[in-house]
C-alpha cells in the first residue's frame, strides 16, 4: 500500500499503542488530525489546518501578509463561513483542493484586478478535467461575489463563462446478470450480499448505506434520513433484504456494514470496498467516458427495476429520494418504450401466426 506523504504531518504511538496524527507547523496551534491518512475526515482536517493563518512571532523585512482584498484573504473568510462549515465533507474536501491551489497560484493577486482573461487561463489550464474546471468556476465565483459585498470590485467578470461538460449517463447502470453473477460470487452471509441488497432494493446512497443499522429497522421496515437531502425516508424491506441481513447473525455494531477493522465505512472507503470486491470477480465493466461498475450503479438499477414493474415516477423517488424527477422520468420512459415494443410485437407475432 503506498504510504501518503504530507507536509507537517506528524505521527505518534499512543499509551494504547494506537497511532494518532498531528498537524504541526511553527506559529500554528497543534491540531489533531481525525480517521486515517487520505479519508475525507483526515483530508478535511488538514487542508483546513494549513488553510489557517500561522502566528508570525518575528516579521521579516519584505516578508508577505495576507492583504485585505487579495484573493487569498477571500479565500480564508469563505472557509471559515458558515455555509463552508455546513457543506457535507466530502464537498469540502473537494472544494479544499481547489482553494488550497487558486490560493497558492494567485492568492498575492488583488480580486479587483481579476480580469476574465485571468479566470479564462484558470479554466484552460483544468480543460482535461471539465468536472473540477466547473467547481472551480463555481468556486472563484463565490469569491467574487463576496468581493462585490466587500466593496473590493463592482462587476463580476466570470458571467457568461460556462464549462461544458462531455455528455455522460454517469456511472453504468448494472445489468441483471451482472447482479446474478455477484450473488453467485458471494452468497448468503457474507458482507458483500449484504451491502448489495442495500444499495439494490432501497436504491440508497453510498452515504447512506453505511449509516443505516439495525436501530434503523422497525418491523418489516426500514427508516432513515438521507445524509445529502436530509429527507425522512421509511421503506418496506423485501424479503431477500431481510434474509441478507439475518444471515450475518447478531451484531454488536450499530451500523450493518464494518470494515475489516469493526469500525464503521465512510462514504469514501465504502465505494473503494465494494469495487475492489467487484474487480475480484471480474465485475469492471466502464461506460464509453471510462467509468466503471459502481455503487451508484446499483442505485440507478433499482430505480430501473421500479420502472420496469410499472411503478410511477413518485412512486419510485418515494424509495430513491431524488429530489428531481428528471432523470428518474427517463427511467418510466424507457421502461414504457419497451413495455410498447413489446406489446406492439407479440400482436405482429400473433398476426403472421393467424396468417392474417
Amino acid at each position: 500500500m503506498a504510504k501518503i506523504k504530507l507536509r507537517y504531518v506528524k505521527s505518534y504511538i499512543n499509551r494504547h499503542r494506537k497511532v494518532d496524527h498531528y498537524f504541526r507547523r511553527r506559529g500554528q496551534k497543534l491540531v489533531r488530525l481525525p480517521g486515517l491518512p487520505g479519508s475525507d475526515e483526515f483530508m478535511l482536517a488538514y487542508n483546513t489546518a494549513l488553510g489557517a493563518p500561522v502566528a508570525q512571532a518575528k516579521i521579516e523585512p519584505g516578508a508577505t501578509r495576507t492583504k485585505p482584498g487579495t484573493v487569498a484573504a477571500l479565500i480564508t473568510r469563505h472557509i471559515a463561513s458558515g455555509a463552508f462549515q455546513i457543506a457535507r465533507g466530502s464537498t469540502q474536501v473537494q472544494y479544499m483542493r481547489i482553494l488550497n491551489m487558486l490560493r497558492d497560484q494567485f492568492g498575492d493577486l488583488a480580486i479587483g484586478k481579476l480580469e476574465r482573461a485571468h479566470i479564462k487561463l484558470m479554466l484552460e489550464g483544468k480543460a482535461a478535467t471539465p468536472t473540477v474546471a466547473r467547481t472551480m468556476l463555481r468556486i472563484l465565483r463565490l469569491l467574487i461575489v463576496d468581493a462585490i459585498d466587500s466593496g473590493f470590485r463592482r462587476d463580476d467578470p466570470s458571467i457568461g463563462l460556462k464549462v461544458k461538460l462531455p455528455k455522460s449517463d454517469g456511472f453504468p447502470t448494472w445489468e441483471d446478470d451482472e447482479i446474478e453473477r455477484f450473488e453467485t460470487a458471494y452468497p448468503l452471509g457474507t458482507k458483500e450480499r449484504m451491502a448489495l441488497a442495500l444499495l439494490l432494493n432501497f436504491a440508497a446512497r453510498c452515504s447512506d448505506v453505511v449509516q443505516v443499522g439495525p436501530g434503523n429497522v422497525r418491523g418489516d421496515e426500514l427508516t432513515y434520513v438521507q445524509k445529502k437531502t436530509g429527507a425522512k425516508l421509511t421503506i418496506p424491506m423485501l424479503d431477500e433484504t431481510a434474509t441478507a441481513i439475518d444471515a450475518m447473525g447478531t451484531s454488536a455494531h450499530l451500523v450493518f456494514l464494518v470494515n475489516d477493522n469493526g469500525a464503521a465505512f465512510n462514504e469514501e472507503s465504502f465505494s473503494k470496498w465494494f469495487r475492489k470486491r467487484c474487480r475480484a470477480i471480474g465485475l469492471d465493466r466502464a461506460s464509453p467516458t471510462g467509468k466503471k461498475l459502481s455503487p451508484h450503479g446499483l442505485r440507478k438499477a433499482a430505480c430501473v427495476r421500479l420502472a420496469h414493474a410499472g411503478c410511477s415516477t413518485k412512486e419510485i423517488a418515494a424509495i430513491s429520494g431524488h429530489k428531481s424527477l428528471h432523470e428518474i422520468e427517463r427511467y418510466t420512459r424507457d421502461a414504457e418504450q419497451a413495455r410498447l415494443a413489446r406489446s406492439a410485437m407479440a400482436r405482429l407475432r400473433e398476426q403472421k401466426k393467424n396468417g392474417a
